[in-house]
């Protein structure tokens, strides 16, 4: 079966959309298509599958965040 890992931690895709815009350094405007579905406004990885084994996450969402986009740098430079 498949488990999720992940911080555990509720996010909208608006803070989430912030959170690697700063990342990353982006500095114009996140635009939204109010017109169109909104899809799944909220993200949640469920992970009591990997919490009742005894397993927690040791990195906050933006520091890996931010650890993702430099190996990504140092690997496509």
């Amino acid at each position: 079966d498949p488990v999720n890992v992940g911080c555990g931690e509720d996010i909208s895709i608006r803070d989430l959309a912030i959170l690697i815009r700063d990342a990353v350094g982006y500095t114009g405007d996140i635009r939204w298509d109010t017109s169109r579905p909104d899809g799944t406004p909220r993200k949640l990885l469920d992970v009591a599958t990997l919490t009742a084994m005894g397993w927690q996450p040791s990195v906050r969402l933006e520091d890996g965040i931010a650890e993702l986009y430099k190996w990504y740098l140092d690997r496509n430079a």
